[in-house]
């Protein structure tokens, strides 16, 4: 079989066809099988091969080895023999929907800015990686400028140019290429070198959304998906925004607003409540006896951070110079939070997590969880007041 002169090439849209097995070999967890031609797409430009079946052999990948295209299937099959192959259609249209998709998204984006797709993964979404900086507002813009191309349904153009004519395409490929080469053209979103199946128009892609942008090695890293997916996407969101909007009693559109109002109340909620633990902080610092190196107060009900924080208060207030706070964390454990206005308290806290079966550690405070019961902490602070 010659390069690029296989089925998808000549019919991306063929889903089923019969071939003759030329050889089959046995590997670790697949067999290796190689037909005198396949409709079956391998792994390439980034695109993942294809699934399938030949007769009753399920197809778990394929790749290309040497030239040839080799697909890894379940069982074995004889060679010599016919076997009908069937292509998982759905998802290899997912893939032509999110390849061309993304080769127009990375097209508009090198025409505007003149910065490569510098990397580039297709899988439940397509990722790809620019080399230059582009903020939210940009890569939106480049996403209605693609779905206007959409909406024009322009045709696919793929040549396989002389290198004379190649030297005269302006395309985008990250490296130099020699022999035969492929160009796909969206005319108006780009002309790249490429080996993938795409959609024969533009209008076949159907959407395409742009998920996220994020700074990555001196460039941006977008996450985009098309078609099929983009749908998806959008019917798993909406449902969760529908949901939203039926647990605050509003209208779809006026879940932010919201959620606003939640976090309004909560940060004032929080506000409240930190005034009444410096009020509970404060009356128990009285009921504090002075003149013991150490003191041990249970504070049922209080989180890490809330022991944290207390820990910090009669550390100001010098309470002793060595401050206890446990919870109960479950039947067999307790929070613990430990600190000193004054004593290093990492080489003590060793020992007792060896005598309490504690683990944790700190800076200023010490945190963690020890495995004993309340009466065994009660031992410990009452030996250090010896």
């Amino acid at each position: 079989m010659e390069e690029m002169s296989e089925l998808f090439y000549k019919d991306a849209y063929l889903k089923e066809f019969d071939a003759t097995v030329v050889s089959c070999t046995e590997a670790k967890k697949h067999f290796e099988v190689i037909l005198d031609d396949t409709a079956f797409y391998p792994e390439g430009g980034g695109q993942p091969g294809d699934h399938g079946t030949l007769g009753d052999a399920k197809v778990l990948d394929v790749h290309r080895k040497e030239g040839l295209v080799v697909h890894y299937t379940d069982k074995p099959l004889a060679v010599g023999a016919k076997v009908h192959g069937k292509i998982d259609w759905q998802r290899r249209f997912d893939f032509m929907q999110n390849h061309s998709g993304e080769h127009i998204y990375s097209g508009l984006v090198h025409k505007k800015f003149k910065y490569d797709n510098v990397g580039f993964h297709m899988d439940q979404i397509v990722t790809i990686d620019f080399n230059g900086p582009m903020t939210w507002e940009d890569a939106k813009e480049i996403e209605k400028e693609a779905n206007q191309l959409i909406y024009d349904d322009v045709e696919t153009k793929i040549t396989f140019p002389t290198p004379e004519e190649l030297k005269t395409i302006p395309y985008r490929s990250k490296i130099e290429l020699t022999g035969k080469v492929r160009i796909v053209e969206f005319p108006g979103g780009d002309i790249c070198a490429c080996c993938g199946t795409h959609v024969k128009r533009t209008g076949e892609i159907g959407l395409i959304k742009v998920l996220s942008l994020m700074n990555h090695k001196g460039g941006v890293r977008v996450e985009i998906t098309c078609g099929r997916r983009a749908m998806e996407d959008y019917d798993t969101i909406h449902e969760l925004n529908r949901d939203i909007a039926v647990r605050f009693s509003v209208k779809p559109y006026e879940t932010v607003k919201a959620i606003e109002k939640v976090e309004k109340d909560v940060l004032e909620l929080r506000q409240k409540i930190n005034e009444m633990n410096k009020r509970y902080f404060t009356m128990r610092r009285a009921s504090i006896p002075s003149g013991k190196k150490a003191v041990l107060l249970a504070e049922d009900g209080m989180g890490p951070m809330e022991l944290r924080k207390f820990c910090e208060y009669l550390i100001e207030e010098n309470a002793a110079e060595i401050i206890f706070l446990v919870s109960k964390k479950d039947e067999k454990s307790l929070n613990f939070a430990i600190g000193s206005p004054g004593i290093n308290l990492k080489p003590l806290l060793k020992v007792w997590n060896q005598q309490l079966h504690g683990r944790g550690g700190g800076k200023d405070i010490m945190q963690g969880s020890f495995q004993c019961e309340l009466s065994d902490v009660e031992t410990l602070v009452g030996g250090l007041n010896q």
